[in-house]
């Protein structure tokens, strides 16, 4: 673990910028809820283990036209908690390590807690290929707006995850409105928001000549985040506990810690 540690500082002394890919194991040392598998995901909703609703259904479009409050009590409650969190030492660790690069830090992540931009990195910076909680979207599809969810207060009974005060309303027709977020078997999602982002991370990309990524808690399940990382040109230090795999070739390096504990290790041996 020494020497791979050492052999990462190394790379990121040589850097001229640090890409940061993320998934849902970044957010889990804050304090945010692990979906992982039904047994997580109902221990966490247990109204929706009782009446058997997987994560997929919930966080499904068509949740929104079966049980509006129900799927408002599921993203209601999310946007709350991760609103009323803070971002883990982590994240102000991982820009102190882009501070020192010419090109600093930009970030890709599949999270729709917003917790990067609530930890300082700029917006601009920000590549949120799933969306986001904070923001959203027209459920009946009357057009291609996104607006900011800053308005929206939900009001949840828990005990059987339903949203209790009116659920948003799109400002355009009317109807209910959703979060912009990619979801399971969603066709409507408004994309428009994150190309924008991703374009920008592109640009980004095109400057950095010796770009490092780090990767945090990104999983198998849905792969697109380690796709991305090990497909993006730069050199890959891998932080995860459960996956911690990587191709194998000189460019990659696995260190099967958890999020927090492996950016704290990599920052004081960059040090």
């Amino acid at each position: 673990m020494d020497a791979a540690l050492a052999r990462a500082a190394r790379w990121l002394r040589a850097a001229d910028g640090l890409l940061i890919s993320a998934g849902a194991g970044m957010g889990i040392d804050s304090g945010l809820p692990d979906f992982r598998g039904p047994g997580g995901f109902w221990a966490v909703y247990p109204a929706l283990g009782r009446a058997g609703i997987r994560f997929e259904a919930i966080a499904n479009p068509d949740a929104f036209r079966r049980d509006p409050r129900l799927a408002w009590g599921f993203y209601g409650h999310r946007l709350a908690l991760y609103r009323a969190t803070a971002p883990h030492a982590g994240f102000a660790l991982l820009r102190s390590i882009a501070e020192t690069m010419r090109h600093g830090a930009f970030v890709f992540t599949s999270n729709v807690d917003g917790h990067f931009a609530k930890a300082g990195f700029p917006p601009q910076r920000i590549c949120e290929i799933h969306g986001s909680i904070h923001h959203l979207q027209c459920a009946a599809g009357c057009g291609e707006q996104i607006w900011v969810a800053d308005d929206f207060q939900p009001v949840i009974d828990a005990e059987n995850c339903r949203l209790l005060n009116d659920p948003p309303q799109c400002p355009r027709c009317g109807a209910l409105a959703r979060p912009n977020i990619l979801m399971f078997g969603d066709w409507g999602w408004i994309e428009r928001r994150s190309a924008l982002q991703e374009q920008r991370l592109g640009q980004w990309l095109a400057t950095a000549e010796r770009p490092v990524v780090i990767e945090i808690g990104a999983g198998t399940a849905i792969p697109s985040v380690r796709h991305f990382s090990e497909n993006c040109g730069g050199k890959l230090i891998r932080i995860n506990p459960g996956d911690p795999e990587v191709p194998a070739n000189d460019q990659s390096i696995s260190l099967p810690l958890g999020g927090l504990d492996g950016i704290t290790r990599l920052c004081q041996a960059f040090a």
